[in-house]
């Protein structure tokens, strides 16, 4: 009775708001009211109010943009008879619905997320066997042995749990193909990691053919083993030794729970974070989603598997014969199968892994089409809005999962729409310029601190629409292409461990320095319409100024196609752990300051360090994680300067045997907590206004970059760094 009657109260104060939005008021009553409501929410995030009043201030924005399409949809829409405006006006309209309604849903997800989920302890004798998959199809045999040995050391009792390498690049049909040196290939690949997974204790396994991609490739290990639950982690994704404690026991507490994801945290910067240089200082961009989304999607029960640092119960996989292949995203697609048959899942929101992310611009789009690609294939196949199975809430998760994916298309119709005003003269908002500008600015500033609210701490103003921007250039296709044929698309590993050792153009940038320059001629057909046709002044100032916001983002995105030089495909982890620097009974105190995959940063003290240093090799000597006795790691000295009271080394391991592998892992892997601690330290909300200046100013340095890197491109030289114009900083 309860939940029927906040159901109708609900239900009545939707109506009421509905009555309200839809009020006939002239333009200024407009203007004071959208004055008060942003007055009043940007109150209530200065004093920092939660709880009650948060969900009090999306609201307000809410009744804002409800008043925005309303308006929109009584007032704007050019006469169908006019097709030659109404039709892109129809596709402009869309695209904002489009926009609107992802908003709603966004609002039901994270307008109150779940708080991070407490651990559960369970007693030695009540823990589960655990089977650990580590698929692998074409990666580097040193990556899979850091990923190998930090599995190992996974604080679990031995006897409970098995490594298993599953490996797709050996199967019988590579080592068996017609062409001669790909068979050579796989063989040796074969034999080289049947050997390394003895070295570390693992288990080795491969299959006949290459069928159903990775889903296959797991169902096989599924198929060869016994336990429990089942841990899965990509090849480049490590865990620290806490993992498993810190997600088995969910599954003693519900015996429905099929799945507990973890976050996945990133060693590298993606390519916009790599070549912005915003790594250290901005949130990544998965944070928003491991961070607020899944915590959201948490609390409607339907947070999803995404593919690794996730565990999952053997008995509700073998009740839909394993991983689900449909699609080429089995990940989503098994979670919502299972959901859809009463299972459950959890999500942790503590980063239990460190992996590698794509390196080069062209690596991420590749990516991120397989992602696109493969949630439209769920779209299609699965379709979770009508899912027999699924709750109203579990429907409206996965409609917001997978839908997002259709942003390439609005993306793209904002891009251009202030073109066609600009260039054809097309009436496709029919609006005065006054009435354009104070509800669509009114509109777009309520949704900014909207995006505050709910994802401040996470996501930067401007960052998802320049996201979106470099990525619908070329997922616009991919899109199309699977709406066109479903079942085309194919499962593409991508690249990891990369590295750009020259400063270059991507091979993907070229679209986007035409558009910039179709949007700088724009600019230029503002200003002379502004001077030929003074009685249109307004109308053309608000267009152009739409197009010229579309100019800042483009002339951002040049810097992010605009590669720079790095040597190194993983930035360094600060640590702070004592060790033992020097060789041959020659040892002096020191502290590993940063770590990262191919070597660290030491701080040796003492009066004898520069004879150890001048034989350009040496180890470290320090206690691992799981305790015991000190433990050698040999290294090679790189650089050295002397610093304070110490010398800081600058060295890289030297894995030679089974042991260093083990060590690297534990330097790095091991502590969990120093991913948190990283996390945290970009973890700040700089506001919308504040938020919007420093957008600015990086969108003029990358687009200056950006020209530059291309005008040397074009003189076929080899591009440098470009220095800083005078005033900017990068």
């Amino acid at each position: 009775m309860s939940r029927l009657l906040i159901v109708l109260l609900w239900a009545a104060a939707a109506v009421m708001v509905l009555l309200i939005v839809s009020l006939p008021i002239n333009l200024q009553t407009h203007l004071i009211a959208g004055a008060v409501v942003l007055t009043a929410m940007m109150t209530l995030k200065l004093v920092g109010a939660g709880g009650t009043w948060r969900l009090i201030a999306l609201a307000l924005g809410t009744a804002i943009v409800m008043r925005y399409v309303y308006w929109r949809t009584t007032s704007t829409l050019p006469p169908v008879s006019q097709l030659e405006n109404f039709i892109p006006g129809l596709l402009l309209y869309l695209a904002e619905m489009y926009s609107v309604f992802m908003l709603a849903l966004s609002l039901f997800i994270v307008a109150k997320p779940l708080p991070s989920r407490p651990s559960i302890s369970v007693a030695e004798e009540d823990l589960p066997t655990v089977d650990v998959f580590i698929p692998t199809y074409n990666e580097e045999p040193s990556l899979l042995a850091d990923t190998i040995a930090a599995a190992q050391a996974m604080d679990y009792p031995k006897d409970r749990f098995t490594v298993w390498l599953l490996d797709d690049g050996g199967t019988v049909q590579k080592r068996n193909a017609d062409n001669v040196v790909a068979a050579q290939e796989a063989e040796e690949r074969h034999a080289e990691l049947q050997k390394l997974c003895a070295d570390l204790g693992a288990n080795y396994l491969t299959r006949e053919r290459n069928e159903h991609a990775k889903a296959g490739n797991l169902n096989n290990g599924l198929a060869h083993s016994t336990g429990a639950l089942i841990a899965v982690f990509d090849a480049d994704h490590a865990p620290a030794r806490s993992f498993l404690r810190e997600t088995v026991g969910y599954f003693n507490e519900d015996p429905k729970l099929f799945l507990v994801q973890t976050p996945h945290f990133f060693l590298n910067p993606d390519p916009l974070e790599r070549n912005l240089r915003t790594f250290e200082k901005m949130p990544s961009e998965n944070e928003m989603f491991y961070g607020i989304i899944q915590r959201g999607l948490d609390k409607w029960n339907a947070s999803f598997f995404c593919g690794s640092a996730a565990v999952l119960n053997r008995k509700a996989l073998e009740e839909t014969q394993g991983f689900s292949g449909i699609s080429i995203t089995e990940d989503c697609e098994t979670a919502v199968e299972l959901h859809s048959r009463g299972w459950n899942s959890v999500y942790v929101d503590k980063p239990l892994i460190a992996g590698l992310q794509p390196t080069t611009f062209a690596s991420f789009i590749g990516q991120r089409s397989r992602w696109a690609q493969g949630m439209m294939q769920i779209l299609r196949f699965r379709f979770p809005p009508l899912k027999r199975g699924l709750s109203l809430p579990q429907r409206l998760c996965y409609m917001s999962s997978t839908l997002f994916w259709l942003f390439p298309f609005p993306r793209t119709i904002f891009l251009f729409a202030p073109l066609f005003y600009l260039f054809f003269d097309l009436q496709i908002f029919t609006a005065s310029g006054g009435e354009f500008l104070a509800y669509t600015l009114s509109y777009m500033v309520v949704n900014l601190m909207m995006q505050n609210y709910l994802y401040g701490n996470f996501r930067w103003p401007w960052i998802s629409e320049l996201y979106e921007y470099i990525q619908s250039v070329h997922l616009l296709p991919a899109v199309v292409s699977v709406m066109l044929n479903p079942r085309k698309p194919t499962f593409k590993v991508t690249a990891k461990d990369e590295s750009v050792s020259t400063s270059r153009l991507s091979e993907l940038s070229r679209p986007f320095f035409v558009i910039f320059a179709v949007l700088l001629v724009g600019v230029a057909v503002t200003a002379w319409r502004v001077y030929a046709e003074p009685w249109k002044a307004d109308v053309t100032l608000v267009v152009g100024g739409w197009n010229l916001l579309n100019l800042i983002l483009a002339g951002c995105a040049l810097g992010v196609v605009s590669e720079r030089r790095e040597w190194t495909a993983t930035r360094r982890v600060k640590v702070n752990r004592r060790c033992e620097f020097g060789q041959d009974g020659q040892w002096l105190p020191a502290t590993i300051e940063d770590v990262s995959v191919n070597g660290a940063r030491v701080r040796v003290y003492g009066k004898n360090v520069q004879p150890l240093i001048a034989q350009g090799h040496a180890n470290l000597r320090f206690i691992p994680q799981s305790g015991g006795e000190r433990a050698m790691l040999p290294i090679d000295i790189r650089n050295s300067e002397k610093d304070g009271e110490g010398v800081m080394i600058g060295c890289r391991y030297i894995r030679s045997a089974p042991e260093h592998h083990r060590l690297v892992a534990d330097l790095i892997f091991a502590n969990a907590e120093q991913w948190t601690q990283f996390q945290h330290t970009r973890r700040r909300n700089p506001g919308v206004l504040l938020g919007t200046v420093w957008f600015l100013r990086l969108s003029f340095f990358q687009t200056w970059r950006g020209l530059v890197y291309f005008m040397r491109g074009v003189r076929g030289s080899q591009v440098q760094e470009a220095p800083l114009p005078s005033g900017a900083k990068a």
